[in-house]
């Protein structure tokens, strides 16, 4: 009898423009961070952080990381879900430190819970958080005229 070594399950492990991403979350915000991370962004991205990161984007990012540094760590060495951190800033791009997080992006009526995760990095966070309710075609409605309303025959 031949024995079935039973094989694990290999996962392609995630990079961005030849970096892995534990690599890009090792990397501090300042001077050396920009000269090593910004040159993978696309053009829209280096252009909104070409002086430097706004006030509120730094707040922002330090409150996502302070709560995933917060999470609790189960007992397989596997951290938990992050407390959901509220924001109005639509126009943050998400940037390698948040991935992990959980943050509650406003579209305008209430608070959409966004996970971030590794494929996200470079997007703007209103990309995840949709601002309007897909229209969804049916039968025609109360206001509608009696001619255009479909009347089955009897």
């Amino acid at each position: 009898m031949s024995e079935q070594v039973s094989k694990r399950r290999v996962f392609k492990k995630f990079t961005f423009r030849g970096l892995e991403l534990d690599k890009l979350v090792e990397m501090a915000v300042n001077q050396k961070y920009a000269e090593e991370l910004f040159p993978l962004m696309t053009s829209r991205v280096r252009r909104h952080f070409r002086e430097k990161m706004k006030f509120k984007e730094l707040r922002l990012l330090k409150k996502v990381t302070k709560a995933i540094k917060a999470a609790p760590i189960a007992e397989d060495g596997i951290r938990e879900k992050p407390s959901t951190v509220k924001t109005h800033l639509r126009n943050m791009i998400i940037l390698p430190q948040m991935v992990g997080g959980v943050i509650g992006v406003y579209n305008g009526k209430d608070f959409v819970t966004v996970e971030i995760k590794a494929g996200m990095i470079g997007h703007y966070l209103a990309e995840f958080s949709i601002t309007y309710k897909p229209v969804k075609h049916g039968r025609p409605g109360i206001g509608a005229t009696n001619s255009s309303r479909f009347i089955p025959l009897k």
